[in-house]
């Protein structure tokens, strides 16, 4: 049981945890162009549009990612490990980085873009706040990548790897 709960939770992580990060960490720079006036415009409104769908599905979506995580660490007998509980605590960050500063500008965004009379100043303040997006999207990759190492190095590790 644990091999497949921990395939899952590989797949799943995989499959959905990395494709959210491309797509949060592509999104400041289509709505930079999509917001400004520029040849670019119309195909960056149809790409952050895209990018925004993409983020939202699969944030829903990944959700299974620390579940299976959970199963699989019960079903070995890890759950009080402490590279288990700092990765549990780092998701939790990841996932409020996510859900409440990414997906809430990228809200604003497409806000801002589906209104028939944006305000040039709506429209500046959005273009000011994408290169904190951008950071806090690279904040959010960087998590990731902490997790991912310590899955795999595991501090106290039995298993001699």
């Amino acid at each position: 049981m644990a091999e497949f709960l921990l395939s899952v939770h590989v797949l799943g992580a995989i499959l959905l945890i990395g494709p959210v990060t491309v797509a949060a960490s592509l999104f400041p720079r289509f709505a930079r162009q999509a917001l400004a006036d520029g040849p670019e415009q119309q195909s960056a409104k149809v790409a952050v549009r895209l990018l925004h769908r993409i983020c939202r599905v699969y944030a829903v979506a990944g959700i299974s990612v620390p579940a299976f995580g959970v199963g699989t660490a019960q079903v070995m007998g890890v759950m009080g490990s402490a590279w288990l509980i700092a990765s549990m605590a780092l998701t939790a960050v990841a996932a409020v980085l996510l859900g409440i500063a990414v997906l809430g500008t990228q809200d604003n965004v497409i806000t801002q873009l589906d209104r028939s009379d944006p305000t040039q100043s709506a429209t500046e303040s959005l273009i000011a706040r994408l290169p904190r997006l951008s950071m806090i999207t690279g904040l959010f990759a960087l998590v990731w990548l902490v997790v991912v190492v310590l899955m795999i190095v595991r501090p106290g590790s039995t298993t001699g790897v």
